[in-house]
């Protein structure tokens, strides 16, 4: 089978990689006063450095930084868009692990006036990550998706004298993500991976109530992010690959949705103008394959099949019968490997330890090359 040279690859990951002790500790030292920036500058870029070194000796493809330029996948790239800000959600979620269950109301985001972009937001972060990838590998930066300005809080969490009309939010939250994602192009970035949690949400049950609580429609909401989607992407360049990330909840080993793509998957794979798909597929609650029947040539689907909820290896065999069970809905061309979600999506709280980590990585690698011939 000819080697995938474009992302994403045979052997991919999501993104954020656990952190290293002296980082945690370093951010938590500078949230006190405890050291200036530019110290905890020096030690995150010394740990990126680190992280970097590991993923090229895995044998990947790709490169990120871990996420170690954050505290939280999502709060420090978009609480720097101006005028939003953080607040109490109005969802209840509950988390689920194999220590059991319990509830828990995430910090929202409200947008209390226009929406701006004062400044680039990971611009600077992907310029120091490609300056450091080795020759040969690919930066890929991630971000959260627009969808998670609105999700939580809904209409209610937008200040109605900004936005008397929502057409005009949606379109404002877009331009700033075309303004980022137009300058992180001329820096280079050629691969962008957008982390979405709300679509992948409106497949379970119990949030779509949830959804409907707060005056939204659970049946109108999908199509409306699609196009929020579509928008935020409008005008990166032919050679910038976009993908997507399906995510139920990730933290400590813990997720919150549950329900198969099926409702969603019509629309996730041809309304949407990504090039593809990073899919949970770790364990029954993600459902089956046959939402793939939908995907259409020239997309590609990551199956998310080695969990980072847990420590426990998984085996070649093991991911081999699934992915030749994915094929039956998915040419085998559109399919590529990965771990099911991120390793640390927040400082603190990881499932497993680095030396877990490194041997999931490892067998994604080599069970890519022994399916597809490369990684």
């Amino acid at each position: 089978m000819p080697e995938r040279t474009a992302p994403p690859f045979r052997a991919d990951h999501v993104g954020s990689l656990i952190r290293p002790d002296a980082l945690i500790e370093a951010r938590a030292a500078a949230g006190r006063g405890g050291i200036v920036a530019a110290e905890l500058a020096r030690i995150q870029e010394a740990a990126i450095r680190d992280v970097v070194r590991l993923q090229a000796d895995i044998g990947l493809k790709l490169v990120t930084d871990g996420e170690y330029n954050r505290n939280s996948w999502q709060r420090d790239f978009l609480l720097k868009i101006g005028n939003v800000k953080p607040m109490p959600s109005q969802l209840t979620v509950r988390f689920h692990s194999a220590a059991g269950s319990r509830d828990h109301t995430p910090p929202s985001l409200q947008v209390a006036g226009k929406l701006s972009r004062p400044a680039g937001i990971f611009v600077d972060d992907f310029k120091f990550l490609a300056s450091i990838a080795p020759a040969g590998m690919t930066a890929k930066l991630t971000i959260p998706s627009p969808t998670v300005v609105h999700f939580r809080g809904g209409r209610g969490a937008i200040d109605a004298r900004a936005y008397p009309e929502m057409d005009a939010f949606y379109a404002d939250l877009a331009a700033v993500y075309r303004a980022e994602i137009a300058d992180l192009a001329a820096a280079g970035c050629r691969y962008l991976q957008i982390d979405e949690v709300n679509l992948a949400y409106l497949c379970d049950p119990e949030l779509r109530r949830q959804v409907a609580s707060l005056g939204e429609d659970p049946d109108t909401l999908p199509r409306t992010y699609a196009r929020l989607l579509n928008a935020a992407i409008a005008g990166r360049p032919a050679g910038m690959v976009v993908c997507m990330h399906l995510c139920r909840g990730n933290f400590a080993g813990a997720w919150i949705a549950e329900g198969g793509y099926e409702p969603v998957a019509a629309l996730l794979f041809n309304a949407i103008g990504v090039d593809g798909y990073f899919l949970e597929y770790d364990s029954p609650r993600a459902g089956d394959f046959s939402p793939l029947r939908f995907l259409p040539k020239g997309k590609i689907a990551v199956l998310g099949l080695v969990t980072t909820k847990s420590p426990q290896l998984e085996t070649k065999d093991e991911l081999k019968r699934r992915i030749d069970e994915a094929s039956r809905y998915a040419s085998i061309e559109q399919l590529a490997l990965s771990p099911q979600c991120g390793f640390s999506s927040g400082i603190g709280g990881n499932a497993m330890t680095v030396d877990a980590e490194i041997k999931k990585l490892k067998l994604v690698v080599e069970t890519a090359r022994e399916v597809w011939g490369s990684a």
